[in-house]
């Protein structure tokens, strides 16, 4: 059974560019009144236009320029520094572009967890929705999990799933996962202020109180 507390479960969320999933998310939890702290919103690039929305929400908001580093490594060593001034329970990758270095992988394992905009394992990596359309599959989503030293490999949480329709391009496809993540991404939080979500020592998610990881739209 879940163990419930007074203390809030603090979030980091690491975004790269407009930041809706992290906008969602936001919204849900000071809409829902969860016992949870959105600590900071930190971006690899300072263009990133999330940073602005996060600033007028009265959240940290943090930018390290990827550009301007000349190793992954050391990018990863400030990120990682910029993150433990907040203590954070759970790292929240939504719409991160950037791959994670080994090292920073394990400092944080099962705390790091990612949205992916495909059914895992299907399509790993970029251009999901065109590799979507080109496979001829008539499903198509996204996944959330933990993260994990090989790249969008890590154990499964939770996943959402939409139809391939014959008149799909890349455009509407993605607009229409996009909403999928924009349910699936919050739920997988609220489980996470509530500790309903445990990875045990043989890297198997178990979800408590008979949540349903699989979402449709």
């Amino acid at each position: 059974m879940a163990k419930y507390s007074n203390k809030k479960c603090r979030f980091v969320i690491l975004i790269s560019g407009r930041g809706s999933n992290m906008q969602k998310l936001v919204e849900t939890c000071n809409n829902e009144n969860w016992s949870a702290d959105i600590s900071a919103v930190i971006s690899n690039n300072p263009k990133a236009t999330g940073l602005d929305w996060a600033k007028e929400k009265g959240l940290n908001s943090i930018s390290l320029d990827s550009s301007y580093y000349s190793s992954r490594d050391e990018f990863d060593r400030d990120l990682s520094i910029e993150i433990d001034k907040y203590s954070p329970d759970y790292i929240l990758l939504a719409g991160f572009m950037r791959i994670l270095s080994y090292s920073f992988v394990k400092k944080y394992y099962g705390k790091l967890i990612n949205i992916h905009p495909s059914l895992l394992p299907a399509f790993p990596g970029l251009n999901t929705h065109s590799n979507a359309i080109k496979s001829g599959v008539r499903i198509h989503g996204c996944t959330v999990h933990f993260v994990s030293p090989e790249l969008d490999s890590g154990p499964i949480i939770a996943q959402g799933y939409t139809n391939v329709f014959s008149y799909d391009d890349v455009k509407t496809l993605s607009e229409r996962v996009l909403k999928v993540e924009h349910k699936v991404l919050p739920s997988v939080a609220r489980w996470l202020t509530l500790s309903e979500i445990m990875l045990d020592e043989q890297d198997k998610v178990m979800i408590l109180n008979n949540h349903n990881g699989l979402f449709y739209l």
